[in-house]
């Protein structure tokens, strides 16, 4: 998508504050939520309204229409007649700590409420958030190796520290999507609802955080963050470095271009 046609969408990212909680709403329903530049960009600046107000005790990630977020729009990555220079590439790529780094940096708890798509960068999203209630018809999946990149970011990071080593080397590996239900038991979310009742749910676990100690809640997550942290410098840094070498690959090429025109890739491992 153009810089021109992203500027003629309604805004991407939508914002509202009532009650002590920020609610921010990924908003391109017709693509499943997926994430643009100039969505990518607003996300963060939504994000920090919550520290720049002291009234937000609650951040609440929704996604509108059927799903919470797709991933980062592949349609982005097939080359446009005046393609991104190789250094131009790999920065942005390497710019994806900076994602992790705003939510991160979020001081009151962040609830996603996830019906639908969460896949690649949509999954990190969710899963970086302190608590997330999903729905039935919810599907989590990290997909990166099926556009021919690593899976460096932060799905590296919380995959493996929340359902496990040994579920996420398989599902990292191959990009196989998991279920509400099984995301629930495996403890990549908190709780799994029927559809119609993830609103309910997620609002009674929003009601609950806005009305504890605003300096208690504060201080509990920046300590459990600490763990997420040290995984962050464990992991980040390199999954990064190896993801951005193979957005310049052939592979990525083919896997994107095979995806546009729905056809079987065929990879030359360069």
């Amino acid at each position: 998508m153009t810089e021109q046609s992203e500027q003629q969408e309604e805004s991407p990212v939508l914002t509202a504050i009532e009650g002590g909680v920020l609610t921010i709403t990924l908003n391109r329903p017709h693509r499943h939520n997926a994430v643009t530049g100039r969505m990518h960009r607003e996300f963060h600046g939504a994000l920090a309204i919550a520290n720049d107000n002291p009234e937000v005790r609650v951040v609440v990630l929704r996604g509108a229409g059927q799903s919470f977020c797709s991933g980062a729009d592949v349609r982005d990555f097939v080359p446009p007649s005046q393609p991104p220079s190789p250094a131009q590439r790999a920065m942005d790529v390497m710019g994806g700590r900076d994602l992790v780094e705003a939510m991160l940096a979020v001081k009151q708890p962040i609830v996603a409420a996830v019906r639908g798509y969460s896949m690649g960068l949509g999954a990190t999203i969710a899963l970086f958030s302190d608590v997330v209630i999903a729905s039935e018809t919810a599907v989590f999946a990290d997909t990166h190796v099926n556009i021919g990149v690593v899976a460096g970011d932060g799905g590296a990071v919380m995959w493996p520290l929340l359902a496990g080593l040994g579920r996420a080397r398989y599902h990292l590996l191959t990009g196989e999507r998991v279920t509400g239900a099984l995301a629930a038991d495996w403890g990549l979310v908190y709780k799994v609802v029927p559809d119609g009742e993830l609103e309910t749910e997620s609002d009674a676990v929003i009601a609950t955080l806005a009305g504890l100690a605003p300096m208690a809640l504060r201080g509990t997550k920046a300590t459990l963050n600490r763990i997420v942290r040290q995984q962050v410098d464990l992991v980040l840094e390199y999954g990064l470095w190896a993801e951005a070498v193979t957005f310049l690959s052939e592979d990525h090429t083919e896997a994107t271009s095979a995806f546009a025109q729905k056809r079987r890739p065929n990879f030359a491992d360069r």
